[in-house]
């Protein structure tokens, strides 16, 4: 099983969705899509896991190296709703990794509103993550 992401830039701050399982065979994947929000937004990227079915040891290490890679680009990144079967422990070289319970509370943290583009992979579930409103 692989991941699909959807990546929503708001005021400043990004929104990378994931549905799937964050295993070993989906972190190049995963490693695209932050190359994906790198390259098309600003502030702080905030990786929403509510869709997450679940995460391997390789996966929390894809999101660990995923912090250090946008930290050298001055970019943070900020967890939501992680899953119930585990948290990410970093190493020392991770930069610090801030965790909200949900989406909303993270939103709320930065006073993101609104949606300016939307991109998703071609098999992301319809009806996923009620936080994100339509196109403006």
């Amino acid at each position: 099983m692989t991941i699909e992401w959807r990546y929503t830039t708001r005021q400043d701050v990004g929104v990378l969705s994931l549905a799937g399982y964050l295993g070993a065979e989906a972190t190049d994947r995963f490693a695209g899509a932050i190359g994906w929000a790198l390259a098309r937004g600003t502030g702080p990227v905030i990786l929403d896991l509510t869709g997450l079915l679940g995460w391997s040891p390789g996966g929390q290490v894809a999101v660990a190296q995923a912090a250090r890679r946008l930290a050298e680009s001055g970019r943070p990144l900020e967890l939501a709703a992680i899953p119930a079967d585990g948290s990410l422990v970093p190493d020392a070289t991770c930069p610090p990794v801030p965790v909200h319970c949900d989406l909303a509370a993270a939103l709320a943290a930065h006073g993101a509103r609104g949606t300016v583009k939307q991109w998703t992979t071609d098999d992301w579930p319809t009806g996923q993550s009620p936080e994100a409103p339509a196109l403006i």
